[in-house]
């Protein structure tokens, strides 16, 4: 199990963040430029897989990332860790991604402190655990291919028509009415990035969904849980055949209803079951 710390005003070390900076980049073997740019996440993995070797699925991490949807995903790997070794820090998640330098530099500190308290020492060589990914301003990125830049179609100053002296009107009249066909370039362009724009829309909305879902799950979960602990206390209460007073008050407290809310008949639910609700 972790050990865990606290950070204040006194027991914060004055590191600046120049020494914040090297003291990262020289364990994880990184190009980290400003703390900023720990918004990501994806240092703080490693330090994890560094200080507690096999806490944390390094796999699913995203070291090489600009999308706030994933640093998020970085986050929650990172607190489920956290909640794995007993770690009772809550992670800020919704202040860090934002990229904002204090927000990331006090957490930065804390996690110094932290680090401090359980690293033990031994070996680690974070680029190759990685699997030689860059973390830092200076990674190399696929380039994305660019929409083709469409210009109106002109014909070359050396391929001019010229029309010949001997050539009849009606010709040269025929070449000077040919109309030009060229791209059109406008709507093109608008609607390459109409696509764009609906996809990036399709992909936070799917994200978002995600999350909701694992929200309800957590939440049904909790529920069956409490609701199975009140079921329990119910049995005992009535294996002991409501005699006492104190049975009786549990058993007022456990059918208390609020205002407006009616108690379901057995039909209805039974009606329900046989609905699939």
């Amino acid at each position: 199990m972790a050990v865990n710390v606290y950070s204040t005003s006194v027991t914060t070390d004055n590191l600046s963040r120049h020494d914040m900076l090297a003291w990262v980049n020289d364990c994880l073997q990184s190009e980290i430029c400003k703390i900023e740019e720990l918004c990501t996440g994806a240092a703080y993995c490693q330090f994890m897989d560094m200080m507690f070797p096999g806490s944390i699925p390094l796999k699913k991490v995203k070291f090489s990332t600009v999308l706030e949807h994933e640093y998020i995903q970085n986050f929650k790997i990172l607190q489920a860790t956290f909640n794995k070794l007993n770690v009772e820090k809550i992670i800020p998640v919704d202040r860090l991604i934002k990229g904002r330098f204090q927000d990331n530099f006090e957490f930065l500190q804390w996690f110094k402190k932290f680090f401090d308290a359980n690293y033990d020492g031994r070996p680690y060589e974070a680029f190759a655990e990685r699997g030689g990914l860059q973390i830092g301003s200076d990674r190399k990125e696929i380039p994305r291919a660019r929409p083709p830049r469409h210009e109106p179609w002109r014909t070359p100053k050396h391929e001019v028509l010229k029309t010949p002296r001997h050539v009849p009107r009606s010709s040269s009249s025929s070449v000077r009415n040919t109309p030009k066909h060229g791209p059109s370039s406008r709507p093109m362009m608008q609607r390459a990035l109409s696509d764009a724009g609906a996809q990036t829309h399709i992909r936070n909305l799917q994200q978002k969904v995600l999350d909701l879902q694992l929200t309800v799950e957590g939440l049904e979960k909790e529920r069956d849980f409490y609701f199975g602990k009140l079921r329990d206390i119910e049995v005992v209460i009535q294996d002991d055949g409501n005699g006492s007073e104190l049975c009786r008050e549990i058993l007022d407290i456990l059918y208390a209803t609020e205002d407006g809310f009616a108690v379901p008949d057995d039909d209805d639910e039974e009606d329900d079951r046989s609905n699939g609700f």
